[in-house]
């Protein structure tokens, strides 16, 4: 065998040993692994967007005070949205109450996550009802008549609040899925039972 035939040779048997294959296996299973990751991401953000943003008509307020104090707090809205509160919580675990609350109680629940409905003192007895029924199917819920109230129907969570017309409204159901312990609460896992029973 001539020298130039047996460096063809060697240059041949180097290419074979050293010659890569690429690692078509490996590639498709990193990429299937990076699409899930992408998947999963992007889900987790659509998930922790803000609801609310979909509620039309819906009231925002920051920088509410969260002070605990026994006495009359005045409040910028009525009801209020949040602010200074009472010690004890109104006990918010769907609670229907035939009476007016006292503010500073039922901020404190707000506090803890709870949504807070009231109406208009006269309101037709077929709206209550229709409220009534989701409050009782709601934890972290509670409702009360509200005199001078500038609506007829106000829902409230803190720092949140959406006036409507009437009980069959879908944004009631929407507020609830919302806010009932949503992203607002200032204190998760907080009670919303074994405080203040009466109204």
């Amino acid at each position: 065998m001539s020298k130039s035939a047996r460096n063809r040779a060697q240059r041949n048997r180097k290419n074979v040993l050293t010659k890569r294959e690429v690692p078509w296996g490996g590639i498709a299973f990193f990429t299937v692994i990076g699409l899930v990751a992408a998947v999963a991401i992007g889900y987790a953000f659509l998930q922790s967007r803000p609801a609310d943003a979909a509620i039309a008509g819906l009231i925002e307020k920051d920088g509410l005070g969260q002070d605990h104090t026994t006495g009359t707090v005045r409040y910028e809205s009525s009801p209020p949205m949040g602010g200074d509160h009472d010690p004890m919580w109104q006990n918010c675990d769907a609670r229907v109450y035939d009476k007016q609350l006292r503010n500073e109680n039922a901020v404190h629940s707000l506090e803890h996550g709870a949504v807070w409905i009231t109406y208009r003192p006269g309101l037709a007895a077929d709206q209550i009802e229709r409220l009534s029924g989701k409050i009782e199917n709601t934890d972290y819920s509670m409702m009360s008549p509200y005199a001078g109230q500038d609506a007829p129907i106000i829902m409230t969570a803190w720092g949140k609040q959406l006036k409507l017309q009437d009980a069959s409204d879908a944004r009631v159901d929407a507020f609830l899925r919302a806010f009932v312990k949503g992203p607002q609460t200032l204190e998760p896992g907080a009670a919303c039972s074994g405080a203040k029973d009466a109204a």
